[in-house]
C-alpha cells in the first residue's frame, strides 16, 4: 500500500527525538497531509533529467548498503505514475545491491541535482527481471547510443517520496554544465 512518507521515516525513536528538539508538532501536521506516492509533473521531469542516483537497500545480515548508479542525463525512465525502471549495466560485479534486493525488495533513492539544490528521496520496492524477460521494456528503457552491457532490469514501485531541504547542498556542475555557464 502507498503511504506519506512519514510513515517509512518517522518511526518511535525519530518521533522521540523530533520531541526532545521540539520539532514533533510540525511533524505531527505533515503526517496528515495526505499521501505522496503518485509522481506529479514535477517529480517526472526531474527524475527523468538525473544522470545519477544512490540507492539504499539492507542485505540479510540487516546491514545497510548505498551504491550509486550513474548514466546518461535520463537512464532512469518514468513508466507511470507510481513505477520508475532503468537498464542496470555491468559493473565490477560486486552484485551486492541485486543480492540485497533479492533478499529484501525495500529499497530507498536519492537522486540529486547539486547545481539547483535540490534532492528527491523515493521509497519503494523493487523488482528486478533479466533482460531477456521482457524485450519491449528494455527497448523501452535502453539508452541510445550508449556504450554499456545491459545486464537486469530494475523496476521501482514507489511506495512515498518527499523533497527534501535544500539549505546544506554545496552546488556542484558537471563538465557540460561548466561548458553551459561559459
Amino acid at each position: 500500500m502507498n503511504q506519506n512518507f512519514t510513515q517509512f521515516a518517522f518511526t518511535d525513536s525519530v518521533k522521540e527525538v523530533q520531541n526532545l528538539h521540539g520539532t514533533r508538532d510540525s511533524y505531527a501536521r505533515m503526517e496528515t497531509s495526505g499521501d505522496r506516492f503518485k509522481l506529479t509533473d514535477n517529480e517526472i521531469s526531474f527524475i527523468q533529467s538525473r544522470d545519477s542516483f544512490y540507492m539504499g537497500t539492507v542485505g540479510d545480515n540487516g546491514w545497510p548498503y548505498v551504491q550509486f548508479r550513474g548514466g546518461p542525463k535520463g537512464f532512469v525512465k518514468v513508466i507511470d505514475e507510481t513505477t520508475i525502471a532503468y537498464v542496470d549495466f555491468r559493473g565490477n560485479g560486486q552484485y551486492i545491491s541485486t543480492g540485497n534486493m533479492n533478499d529484501n525488495k525495500k529499497i530507498s533513492l536519492f537522486l540529486m541535482d547539486y547545481p539547483t539544490q535540490r534532492r528527491l528521496k523515493i521509497w519503494a520496492e523493487s523488482t528486478i527481471i533479466q533482460v531477456s524477460e521482457n524485450e519491449e521494456l528494455l527497448n523501452k528503457l535502453q539508452v541510445e547510443g550508449y556504450q554499456a552491457r545491459a545486464e537486469r532490469i530494475v523496476i521501482f514501485k514507489i511506495q512515498a517520496y518527499d523533497w527534501n531541504c535544500p539549505q546544506h547542498i554545496t552546488p556542484r556542475f558537471t563538465v557540460d554544465e561548466m561548458k553551459s555557464l561559459a
